[in-house]
């Protein structure tokens, strides 16, 4: 187990995407507990539709994501505040109102420009790899930021959480504290879509917090075992969807079920004296090492990763993290131009009267040919083999002045007997 989880993180842009995804967890998840009392948990999902909207109108101009995605989410959210306070839609209807509204705009704008690719599946169901260091570094100042204005308002925060009206006797300004709270869930939704999806980034907020409120009552140690576990689940489900090759959101959501199942469990069976209460914490902790020892095993697993070799300057594509790796390299591509590429596919040609060619795999995709991953190769001095050969492809990583894409200057293409896996999950 120790050696596969050392063989993840060997993946430089895994270790990003892990630090990204562990900080926004816990950023979901403090503010998850205030949503959830406030009865306002679904804010998450109405957010992250604005957020798809908003993210499909920048890839309509080619424009940066985060960089319109993020004002657009936080003027969605002070204007989900505003309705709901000063207005005849109340709470889940101004929800459903702008959430639905900004999602259908969104398909609109994706159906007459970019289409549905496979960019697009990627803010709608979440691709922790795709990420690029910008993205990341954005990400993570966003998120330090996050938390430190928690920490700061914490006990304003609290305030309002349990009794808005009490607190505004009290001489706080409750509107500008609800405003915070709209701000930083914005920021938070807006930077969990990228690992989550539109579709499942309100797991985030909704079940760490349920989940720690079936065993504790006092708002601090709700907000900090929320914390944990988010933490905890997220770390689980990227495990598993390295091991498994499983979608990274759609594991954390399981694992955040499962975990929830377990305390909604020891809740009942503490209230029902079955067992000493002093005893409760241990039989969690027994049932979640259980847990991970058993869902994290690899038993019946024979297959032996390729291992990326660096001598010389060769970045070779491994097998199992295929996908990963190929967007990694297109998303950061300034770093690899120049570098030599190594990897093994399916030997393509397209064209009429000027023929190109590819070294491919078959992935996910939306729509048909979008689930083509690979690159495309040139400058081979020798005879191209047929189609559909299965080829070992090495070159430098060059870019086409005209077209503008990636394409590899092949110092060699080998023909090889043995077939690896033509179609890839990650």
């Amino acid at each position: 187990m120790i050696e596969n989880i050392l063989e993840m993180f060997s993946y430089t842009f895994l270790v990003r995407a892990v630090i990204v995804g562990a900080l926004v967890s816990i950023c979901a998840a403090l503010l998850g507990v205030s949503l959830v009392l406030k009865r306002y948990s679904m804010i998450g999902t109405g957010l992250s539709n604005v957020g798809f909207g908003s993210l499909a109108v920048a890839a309509a101009f080619n424009m940066a994501p985060l960089s319109l995605a993020i004002p657009v989410v936080i003027a969605a959210a002070f204007l989900l505040l505003r309705l709901s306070e000063n207005s005849k839609i109340k709470g889940d209807a101004a929800v459903a109102l702008v959430s639905t509204s900004s999602l259908a705009i969104g398909v609109i704008v994706i159906s007459v420009t970019t289409g549905m690719n496979t960019d697009v599946c990627n803010y709608l169901f979440g691709s922790i790899l795709a990420m690029s260091r910008a993205d990341v570094y954005l990400s993570i100042a966003l998120s330090i930021t996050v938390l430190v204005l928690f920490i700061l308002f914490y006990h304003k925060l609290f305030a309002i959480t349990f009794d808005e009206t009490f607190a505004k006797a009290g001489g706080i300004n409750t509107g500008l504290y609800n405003m915070l709270i709209a701000f930083l869930t914005a920021i938070t939704i807006v930077l969990g879509m990228r690992m989550m999806g539109a579709m499942l980034i309100s797991s985030l907020i909704i079940f760490p917090a349920l989940s720690s409120m079936r065993i504790f009552k006092q708002f601090k140690s709700v907000t900090v075992c929320s914390a944990l576990i988010s933490i905890i689940c997220f770390f689980i489900g990227v495990v598993i969807s390295y091991l498994y090759a499983t979608p990274t959101g759609a594991s954390v959501v399981g694992i955040n079920i499962i975990v929830f199942v377990l305390f909604w469990f020891t809740e009942i069976v503490r209230n029902s004296a079955l067992i000493k209460k002093r005893h409760y914490t241990a039989a969690i902790a027994i049932i979640a090492g259980l847990f991970f020892l058993t869902g994290c095993s690899r038993s019946g697993r024979t297959d032996t990763p390729r291992i990326q070799n660096l001598q010389g300057g060769i970045v070779e594509i491994r097998e199992r993290m295929f996908i990963g790796q190929i967007n990694e390299i297109y998303l950061n591509s300034k770093g690899y131009l120049g570098k030599t590429i190594k990897l093994e596919g399916i030997f393509k040609r397209s064209g009429g009267g000027v023929a190109s060619y590819y070294v491919i795999r078959y992935g996910p995709g939306c729509c048909g040919d979008d689930g083509l991953v690979g690159f495309e190769v040139a400058g081979f001095s020798g005879r191209y083999p047929p189609d559909d050969s299965w080829v070992e492809a090495t070159g430098v990583l060059k870019q086409h002045q005209s077209r503008n894409n990636l394409y590899l200057e092949l110092s060699s293409l080998i023909v090889l007997n043995k077939r690896g896996a033509e179609t890839v999950l990650q």
